[in-house]
């Protein structure tokens, strides 16, 4: 985690001079406020104390400050680490590379933002297993939500912690513990051990707009509580950490050592958890990401009350329904979500939902999209009954779904390698050969041996060894299979063709033109 271990100071030489890109792990689907919300209903105490009256455009933050500076504190964890992981020597105190398991989300989003030694590569974190270890020290910022001293932080802050201490703003210490955490939404729930009646702040009851003012406040680098300010830059950001994704972005500066810290409005309310930055350099360049109040407030709620958090899973993988998508199947408009593919004996599968299904709503409500079916879902938790309606040769049916418990990770599906006949499709750009004939490539599908980067599949993302299951709904064996369903779709004046694409991100439905322009 980048606000992580302050170690001795051995250098690596392999990993010297790397930034992260992130504040911390953000969770491997982090979820959203609408899925918090059907949670728990209650919430926290709320601050009596009064704040300041908002101002369009203040002269000064000062006195907001002022209200909420005793309730955010600097969170110090120690932790056991492999020797390897120690901090490079031009690394800022309490810097640290993203922790990342094969498989994370994170390490596509990582990657995403073209950080050399990245995950998988020089420098990266895979392929290290057995080596010594020894005790580290992570750094954070968090802040108190209760007047008997519950504490709200990142959970990438407090991983593995084995010792938990708390600063305050006046500089005193005290001891917390990990009450409950959540990796998929990177929040965690700390209770401080001391009695005592603790200064709090409330989470806002009010989304904030693009432009409002935001105020940061945390330990970046260690350095203690500092505060930045600026605006909500855009909302319901997808950042590639899972299908929940619904970030704040805003553009207070905010570095290593803020994650886990609030980002308030000008009242002096908690709008965000500060989580993730946009950085090619590691330091702040504008680009932040924190996770909305309303997620945060009903998700520690569930941890206080039960430690975890439980979502509902019905095992699909899905994509959006483009406009190209929606005309190849029939569909009026580009709403729901595509089934790329089923896992097998998961609760979609078992009540016959299959790969090339558009699910339009759940239990009478239409949904949007892949994250808004995904919300839904989660939010009705394990053993809840859904009825799923979904689109299917042409027309819509229902199915009863009964929810199964989200799996902390999902098996990735292999990618097919190796070289291959020049079999060409040339008006998409491609040549393929059959999978039978390449080693390692499998019995079923076709492989992609070749790519135009420029042709009408490149540019849809479709990628050198790639295996296309299906086009137009049929299993496919052999390039002609594809060329025979294109000619099929022209006839029928089709302007789009659905392929059925696996590699190693997993699977997805890919619209390609039948007459691609050129």
């Amino acid at each position: 985690m980048i606000d992580g271990p302050e170690r001795n100071d051995r250098t690596r030489g392999p990993r010297a001079g790397l930034r992260a890109a992130l504040l911390g792990a953000v969770a491997a689907a982090a979820v959203t406020g609408s899925i918090a919300g059907a949670f728990l209903p209650h919430q926290f105490a709320v601050a009596e104390t009064a704040v300041p009256a908002a101002s369009a455009h203040p002269t000064s933050f000062a006195d907001v400050v002022d209200h909420v500076r005793d309730a955010v504190v600097s969170v110090k964890v120690k932790m056991n680490v492999a020797e390897d992981d120690a901090d490079d020597e031009d690394q800022p105190r309490g810097g640290q590379i993203p922790r990342l398991e094969p498989g994370d989300p994170l390490e596509r989003f990582f990657r995403r933002f073209g950080q050399p030694g990245g995950p998988g590569g020089p420098g990266g974190p895979f392929g290290q297993q057995g080596r010594p270890h020894q005790q580290a020290q992570a750094q954070g910022s968090g802040f108190i939500i209760s007047q008997d001293g519950y504490v709200v932080t990142n959970n990438h802050v407090v991983e593995k912690a084995s010792d938990v201490t708390l600063t305050t703003d006046d500089g005193k210490t005290l001891h917390a513990t990990v009450v409950g955490t959540d990796k998929k939404t990177d929040l965690a729930l700390l209770k401080i051990k001391e009695q005592g009646s603790y200064p709090y702040v409330k989470f806002a009851g009010a989304t904030p707009r693009v432009g409002d003012w935001v105020i940061a406040v945390g330990n970046p680098f260690g350095l203690g509580g500092t505060v930045t300010a600026g605006i909500v830059s855009a909302r319901g950001r997808d950042i590639g950490a899972g299908p929940y994704d619904d970030f704040l972005q805003i553009d207070a500066p905010v570095n290593r050592g803020n994650s886990g810290g609030p980002a308030f409005n000008s009242l002096g309310e908690v709008v965000g958890v500060n989580t993730a930055i946009f950085s090619p350099s590691g330091g702040s360049v504008g680009i932040g990401f924190a996770i909305p109040a309303e997620t945060a407030q009903n998700i520690v709620a569930t941890l206080k009350d039960k430690g975890s958090v439980a979502r509902g899973w019905i095992g699909v993988q899905i994509q959006p329904v483009t406009d190209e998508v929606a005309d190849s199947l029939g569909l009026k408009a580009p709403k729901g979500a595509l089934v790329a593919d089923a896992q097998s004996n998961a609760p979609a599968a078992q009540a016959g939902i299959h790969s090339g299904d558009v699910i339009l709503g759940v239990n009478g409500e239409r949904i949007d999209g892949p994250r808004d079916l995904a919300k839904r879902v989660a939010a009705l938790g394990p053993g809840a009954k859904a009825d799923l309606l979904y689109w299917r040769d042409g027309a819509e049916k229902t199915v009863q779904v009964k929810l199964g418990s989200l799996p902390e990770e999902r098996s990735e599906v292999a990618r097919a390698t190796g070289q291959s006949e020049n079999s060409a499709l040339a008006g998409l750009g491609l040549k393929l050969a059959p999978a039978s004939s390449v080693q390692g490539a499998g019995s079923e599908g076709v492989v992609v041996a070749d790519v135009d980067p420029d042709g009408a599949a490149g540019q849809k993302g479709i990628r050198v060894g790639d295996l296309i299951m299906e086009a137009g709904g049929k299993a496919v064996s052999k390039p002609s299979d594809i060329s025979a369903v294109i000619a099929d779709a022209k006839k029928e004046g089709r302007k789009a063709v659905l392929l059925r694409v696996k590699n190693n991100d997993g699977t997805r439905f890919v619209a390609v033109a039948t007459t691609p322009a050129g």
